[in-house]
């Protein structure tokens, strides 16, 4: 089969590989698509610290099924729940098994879906709603990340919210926040090719250049502060702010994942009392709600900017690593 392979810092090729070894309890999957992730991106840049070449990265993906099984017959549209957890540390025996001890993932720890094939263990595979096209099918993963950032911290419909990030979480929790009963949701970006996509979806934009972020927020809470605040950008800069926008008793959720140490004002929070929380990945249910909801909003698919066919890999990578291109989500269609 056709893959590509990451081989070290910087380097990716196309290659024929053997075809995957169905393990039992695997599921032999003919890929759709693959997305390219951050993580992929940390992996292609060398970073990673679990990645090791040569591995086919990629775990942002739907496929059809090439054989019967227990649950699903031959033919069957899927996507996966992409997480390895060992199911027997205090977390998996808590019912926390995506924050495992020793958590992988398909695409890391072993070969992933930038290939023709993938064999999956059939418990973690998602059939694909009937209405549901297979590109968004491979866009599931990220929605799961905003579904269970507002799930595991309980958040309150009717709230008043601001978004950090008009990247491919950032958008996708805005629109989840929206079918979630948000009231109101703002978002602020800096890159003006993704304002403009966030404005297509009917959100209201601020880019924070040159602007008093105060007196912003003052004019769109009448001086209260945002109910939550999630941070979807992992910059120091918006590290910054975070606690000036969030109002007395608000919430605030990391979603974003810190390359580099952050300073934070915490007197500030001191002084709001302040909740902080961080979410990571998602529950196996987080993903099946995902794959619902995704159904009843289009706007989810104009996250996904450029479709490319597997032999131009490196255009994939080299669309996300480049200012300006206006990349936001990237897929191989296989």
């Amino acid at each position: 089969m056709k893959a590509i392979i990451y081989e070290g810092p910087q380097k990716i090729s196309v290659k024929n590989v053997a075809d995957p070894q169905v393990k039992s309890g695997e599921v032999l999957v003919k890929v759709s698509y693959a997305g390219i992730c951050g993580t992929d991106l940390n992996i292609y840049a060398g970073t990673h610290p679990r990645a090791k070449s040569p591995l086919i990265p990629g775990h942002e993906f739907s496929g059809i099924t090439m054989s019967d099984s227990k649950r699903f017959s031959k033919g069957t549209r899927v996507a996966a729940y992409p997480l390895l957890s060992c199911g027997h540390c205090e977390p998996c025996m808590t019912g926390n098994e995506h924050v495992c001890d020793t958590l992988g993932l398909l695409g890391i720890d072993c070969n992933g879906a930038m290939a023709e094939y993938i064999s999956v263990a059939e418990e973690k595979l998602i059939k694909l709603p009937d209405t549901m096209s297979d590109k968004l099918g491979a866009f599931i993963e990220p929605v799961a990340v905003t579904v269970h950032a507002l799930r595991e911290t309980g958040f309150v419909p009717g709230s008043k919210v601001i978004v950090f990030g008009c990247g491919t979480i950032g958008l996708s929790t805005a629109l989840t926040l929206r079918i979630f009963g948000a009231l109101e949701v703002t978002m602020v970006e800096t890159d003006e090719s993704r304002v403009a996509i966030a404005k297509s979806m009917g959100f209201d934009v601020f880019n924070p250049i040159g602007v008093n972020m105060e007196k912003f927020v003052r004019e769109q809470t009448d001086g209260i502060g945002f109910d939550w605040v999630f941070d979807c950008a992992g910059v120091q800069a918006v590290a910054d702010v975070l606690l000036d926008v969030v109002k007395v008793k608000g919430r605030i959720v990391i979603v974003a994942a810190y390359k580099k140490a952050a300073v934070l004002p915490l007197i500030k929070g001191m002084f709001k009392e302040t909740s902080f929380s961080f979410t990571r990945v998602y529950r196996y249910k987080d993903f099946d709600i995902a794959a619902k909801i995704m159904q009843h909003e289009e706007n989810y698919e104009k996250i996904i900017t450029h479709l490319l066919p597997l032999d131009e890999a490196q255009k994939g990578f080299d669309l996300l690593t480049t200012p300006g291109t206006g990349a936001i989500k990237v897929m191989y269609k296989i």
